[in-house]
């Protein structure tokens, strides 16, 4: 290709609004679940309130106050949440102590906020997720060169979220206290923080977990069950076992729509933390595919996002997007695994597919915020393009513009 056809073919990308295929896959996705949601949940739903479409409806309003959400958080300028990171951070940290004082306990879990005159309960470890991710790209971008080289400013980030993952365990949600540290571990990784730091942090943190699972009988009982479910099919391996039937069933082409068996009361939680199994069923392996192939092109492209506005030189957008794109990608990964038997129960729902209104709105704002940064990134590089072009074939650009002009 020449030279003139590649040029050609960065201005072209720079001149669309957005990236496209970043809004098909979470548009599909969400459209996807609402579907999965409602075939799911219909038995259980008619034996619980007698109304069939009793969670779809509700899935239908989580969906619309998503979008909502989503279409608030995406004209609000990256600027505005760089500048409140520290007070997000804040916000986050009082939802999660207040969870342990206020919250609501499920199934031995206390994660849930009842707010008053409003239907539904909040989770309060989505919000912290998200407020996280927002206050660790602030930090980065104030003090990348010391977290390069400074033990003291790679650890301050990790303390963070230490605290953090305190109060996650008294809950206990063990799997955001998972998906978080990934993604801030993640995200110094992109930095540029030097390999070394890591594999002394994975030795330590995998001593520490070993510890906390000999530490309490329930734990070893979920891992000795992850190893070999079917040695106690009816106790604890019942739910990955009734996993693995419904994938088992599914074949190449699955059951059809709305004929899954696992659903019939076999396998518990069905719309929420075991969709992809129940999906599996009744779509197959083709469908299954597709649904893995839509989560990665939603990745990668919230990672492309990242990686422009890093060449734009817009260092806070461009670690938003890591992050969440980390986020996005490891909450999916676990929820799959351990639907597949890959991992031990973690109950994480699925990102823009499960059910539950924290994770969907969650979800669609961190999906608003990359497509923000996106249209942040492409005026920066129109704004640039001219000094490009005033620069001459044979003359660089300014070096301030560098970036943004050959990105």
């Amino acid at each position: 290709m020449s030279r003139l056809a590649r040029l050609k073919g960065r201005l072209s990308t720079a001149d669309q609004p957005f990236d496209g295929w970043l809004v098909l896959a979470a548009l599909s996705l969400l459209l996807i679940g609402w579907v999965m949601v409602t075939s799911a949940s219909s038995e259980v739903a008619s034996s619980l309130t007698g109304n069939a479409w009793y969670f779809s409806l509700r899935h239908g309003v989580f969906l619309l106050a998503a979008l909502v959400a989503g279409g608030l958080a995406l004209r609000v300028p990256m600027a505005w949440w760089r500048a409140n990171g520290p007070l997000l951070l804040l916000v986050g940290l009082a939802l999660l102590a207040l969870v342990l004082l206020v919250g609501r306990e499920v199934n031995g879990s206390r994660r849930w906020l009842s707010l008053p005159g409003v239907p539904f309960n909040l989770q309060a470890s989505e919000v912290a997720k998200f407020c996280l991710i927002l206050y660790m790209a602030g930090y980065l971008e104030r003090f990348l060169p010391q977290v390069r080289r400074e033990w003291g400013a790679f650890l301050r980030p990790l303390a963070v979220m230490a605290v953090v993952a305190g109060l996650l365990i008294l809950e206990p949600d063990y799997g955001a206290v998972v998906v978080m540290t990934g993604a801030v571990m993640g995200m110094l990784l992109m930095a540029g923080a030097p390999w070394g730091r890591f594999l002394v942090l994975l030795l330590l943190v995998g001593a520490i977990g070993a510890l906390a699972a000999v530490a309490e009988p329930y734990r070893m009982a979920r891992l000795t069950s992850f190893a070999d479910p079917w040695a106690d099919q009816f106790a604890s391996g019942y739910q990955l076992t009734q996993a693995l039937i419904a994938f088992g069933r599914g074949h190449w082409l699955g059951m059809g729509l709305g004929n899954s068996v696992q659903k019939l009361f076999y396998l518990p939680e069905a719309h929420t933390d075991f969709v992809f199994a129940v999906l599996a069923e009744e779509l197959g392996l083709v469908g299954a595919i597709a649904v893995v192939g839509l989560f990665a092109l939603l990745i990668w492209r919230a990672m492309a996002v990242g990686r422009r506005a890093e060449l734009a030189g817009l260092a806070f957008a461009a670690y938003v997007s890591y992050g969440f794109a980390l986020v996005l990608g490891a909450q999916a990964f676990i929820n799959i695994a351990v639907s597949t038997g890959m991992l031990p129960t973690k109950g994480l729902t699925l990102p823009l597919l499960s059910y539950g209104g924290s994770s969907l709105v969650v979800s669609s704002m961190m999906v608003a915020l990359l497509l923000r940064i996106d249209i942040e990134t492409r005026e920066v590089r129109r704004r640039a393009r001219p000094t490009a072009r005033r620069a001459g074939p044979g003359k660089a650009p300014p070096s301030g513009k560098r970036q943004g002009s050959t990105s």
